[in-house]
């Protein structure tokens, strides 16, 4: 399913994951606002950012704390990594207000160039879910190491609570080893082209989840804003508690 949302039924949890291209759109314009008013479009109780801070410097989060604060539902799980950073190599997750943060962690991966993955366990609707957020390396060889990194972390997590994975795999291959090595413990969603944002022709943005979770709906979020917010579309997963 492609286009706009609509908000999943109260005994479900939506979660979307977004590369937001540090903010900048294809007018080359940087605007967190925008990208918070596309969010707001998706209305996910969960979502994993990638790119979410400067590349360079400080690393500061290319979303002001209080334009979140202002203008959404959604706070950032703190990562306790850098004081003006929102995530952890680029990556972050938000979540609405009353999700509870049970627990929250940073994963130091193999890498060729800077990569990382968080994690949270939060409390939703009176259920644990742990939910992983990656962005994923250029290098085919390094990817599918991260990929068996991940994957086996996760399938520890999900020995005792409902797992979720998402986020910019950065793979165009659907026989890729990446795509191996999550499916040997996870249901691997296709939402949907999501890049290029202009004319989406790859699957680079996914969603994946363990037996405990029932996957009711998914898609690519392709409104008029999101298209022209950042060089990728946001993907959205809908889910029933097994």
């Amino acid at each position: 399913m492609a286009g706009e949302t609509t908000r999943p039924g109260p005994h479900r949890v939506r979660v979307a994951s977004y590369n937001i291209r540090k903010g900048v759109g294809l007018d080359r314009r940087r605007d967190p606002l925008r990208i918070l008013r596309v969010l707001g479009e998706i209305d996910a109780d969960i979502v994993a950012l990638q790119e979410a801070d400067r590349r360079f410097g400080l690393r500061e989060s290319v979303l002001p704390q209080v334009l979140i604060e202002n203008h959404t539902d959604y706070e950032a799980v703190p990562l306790d990594v850098q004081t003006d950073s929102m995530g952890w190599h680029g990556n972050a997750i938000l979540v609405k207000k009353g999700i509870a943060i049970e627990a929250h962690d940073i994963i130091h991966i193999p890498c060729l160039e800077p990569r990382g993955v968080v994690t949270a366990t939060l409390s939703v609707r009176g259920r644990s879910l742990a939910v992983f957020g990656m962005h994923l390396d250029l290098s085919g060889l390094w990817r599918t190491r991260q990929a068996r990194a991940i994957a086996d972390l996760a399938a520890e997590a999900r020995i005792d609570h409902p797992t979720v994975l998402m986020g910019d795999l950065n793979e165009w291959r659907g026989s890729a080893g990446t795509f191996r090595e999550f499916g040997r413990h996870f249901e691997i969603l296709d939402c949907g082209p999501s890049f290029h944002a202009a004319r989406p022709v790859g699957r680079l943005d996914r969603i994946m989840h363990c037996e405990r979770l029932m996957a009711k709906d998914c898609g690519v979020h392709r409104s008029a804003l999101a298209s022209r917010a950042s060089d990728h579309l946001p993907v959205w997963a809908d889910f029933a508690f097994a």
